[in-house]
């Protein structure tokens, strides 16, 4: 029996991965991490929800002002804006340019993020009162703010990750990215189950328990998610030096694209807080109804947009690099199809089988709890097809290093958002209405970033070719909606349907039939994407065949 080695466990998770090895791991990884994701949202629910809705109301809440942080500094503005500049020093051979550019950008972030985290402690009382959670009583109001100062060291600790992730990805190393948020998850899952009891130390009680044990549980998530990136840089050769570079050109390049991309990710976040104030106005767990539909629609845009856009971008950027606009129309296509196809039958099946989804996370005995998540999550599901071809849609602007554009669009959309979500807070279409809000906000702004880009590529993007690829997606699309709800009238959700052990099966049987006829529908309408499906199952029944 071969000796067990840590370096050669780690340097064969670190080889350089193709494109479509790359899609394999980031969806399998997402699909990982959504499902201890669902496991610490039932978690969490059952212990919350249906007993103690105010508190979980402002342990929603304290995320939003530390999120905002993040996002704004770090986040995806990071990976679109670092990755195409440092291709480029790699391609050219100037590692130490790469490295120098790197420390400069960490120790930056790290500084800015710190300095962030600090003052979202002191300020934490007038931010949640007045801007985030105005609606909650005094109680779920000073839990909020205590919540929040504990919470508010995660933009530090993440930023930190995600510029040593970013870096991996790169040069194509994703199992330490694609992994990390997963071990996020399973620090707060510790956090719900041991540190709610209380913790003691020596026998020494530090703390008595209680949600703000969650709270703690976030912070030993972050933490563990650091040490997973840090192993991740294993074997990559990176020089870091304690210092900032302000003379590296690529470091200069990178402080330029932040700007327009990060206010791009505030404003979007911005809708954020506008949903959380007006949902905190609408009676107890409104909060968290709104953020666990949220959730749910988000977790099929990870799995399908997030997954497929991460794991194309850095050929987009090569391709763009090397001056082959027609491999990058070609390239782009595809990712844009493949996501279309998938994520076209995903929200419809969501749609028509919204409340087994919502049984998954919220199983607590609350008939109105958990209908209240299902009603917005039926709202949401146009939301989950329009981001999943936004995350493609947008590349394909970060590939040119523009991050203006996509920043402008996003001020339009977002700004019709919240218009919208104001309107349905005053016309007193409750919580629903602030999800039918995002949908229509996210298809006005994939029609406008495709518009865009068609026109930037003289009409050779998107071509005669793809829109009729397109419509018979629609199609078929179609014929699994009418499959999917036929399914669901066949195989109803009961009231005594309590346990996933019922609930699973049904929901599997829904989506196995919708998708068999989606995937029929496609072959017939001879649509591209489903040939490696079809190769796969005539292989497996033919392969004893001669």
């Amino acid at each position: 029996m071969k000796k067990f080695r840590f370096k050669s466990v780690v340097a064969m998770a670190n080889m350089k991965m193709s494109v479509k090895s790359a899609a394999i791991v980031l969806a399998s990884s997402t699909l990982i991490s959504a499902l201890l994701g669902l496991f610490r949202d039932r978690l969490l629910n059952s212990y919350y929800l249906g007993t103690y809705p105010t508190g979980i109301d402002a342990y929603t809440a304290a995320f939003t002002i530390p999120d905002f942080m993040f996002f704004i500094l770090t986040s995806g503005a990071l990976a679109v804006s670092f990755i195409p500049v440092f291709n480029q020093r790699l391609i050219t051979g100037n590692k130490k340019s790469a490295w120098e550019m790197s420390s400069s950008l960490l120790n930056l972030l790290a500084l800015i993020t710190l300095a962030a985290s600090i003052l979202i402690m002191i300020f934490a009382d007038p931010l949640i009162r007045y801007i985030v959670s105005p609606g909650l009583d005094e109680s779920g109001m000073i839990l909020a703010i205590n919540m929040t100062r504990v919470i508010a060291i995660n933009p530090f600790l993440f930023s930190i990750a995600t510029v040593l992730t970013s870096m991996q990805q790169a040069v194509g190393r994703f199992v330490f990215y694609a992994f990390a948020p997963a071990i996020y998850n399973i620090g707060i899952i510790i956090g719900i189950t041991w540190f709610t009891g209380g913790i003691n130390l020596f026998g020494i009680q530090i703390f008595e328990g209680g949600i703000m044990g969650v709270a703690i549980g976030v912070i030993l998530g972050a933490v563990m998610q650091l040490l997973v990136a840090l192993i991740g840089l294993f074997g990559l050769g990176f020089d870091y030096e304690f210092k900032i570079n302000w003379k590296n050109q690529g470091f200069r390049t990178i402080l330029k694209l932040l700007p327009p991309r990060s206010l791009d990710q505030g404003i979007d976040y911005v809708n954020s807080i506008v949903s959380t104030n007006l949902s905190s106005r609408m009676g107890a767990g409104a909060v968290r109804s709104f953020d666990q539909a949220t959730t749910l629609q988000s977790m099929p845009v990870s799995l399908i947009g997030v997954a497929i856009s991460t794991a194309f971008f850095p050929k987009l950027t090569e391709e763009l690099g090397n001056g082959d606009k027609k491999e990058f129309y070609n390239t782009f296509r595809q990712a844009l199809r493949m996501i279309i196809w998938i994520a076209a039958p995903v929200a419809t099946i969501a749609f028509f089988g919204r409340g087994y989804v919502t049984s998954f996370i919220s199983n607590i005995g609350n008939n109105n709890s958990n209908g209240t998540i299902a009603s917005i999550l039926g709202m949401l599901c146009i939301a989950i097809f329009a981001r999943s071809v936004f995350h493609i849609a947008s590349r394909g602007f970060y590939a040119y290093q523009d991050t203006k554009t996509p920043f402008r669009v996003s001020i339009i959309a977002i700004g019709l958002t919240i218009l919208l979500s104001i309107a349905a807070y005053l016309l007193g279409w409750g919580v629903d209405g602030l999800g039918l809000a995002q949908s229509i906000g996210a298809l006005i702004e994939i029609a406008i970033l495709l518009l865009i880009l068609q026109k930037r590529s003289e009409g050779k993007l998107l071509d005669k070719e793809f829109l009729k690829a397109v419509l018979k997606m629609g199609v078929a699309t179609l014929v699994a909606g009418c499959v999917a709800f036929s399914m669901a009238k066949f195989v109803p959700l009961m009231a005594t349907d309590s346990s996933l052990v019922i609930t699973i099966p049904k929901f599997m049987l829904i989506t196995a039939v919708s998708l068999l006829a989606y995937i029929i529908a496609s072959y017939f309408l001879n649509l591209d994407e489903v040939n490696p499906i079809m190769k796969a199952v005539k292989k497996l029944l033919f392969r004893n065949v001669k």
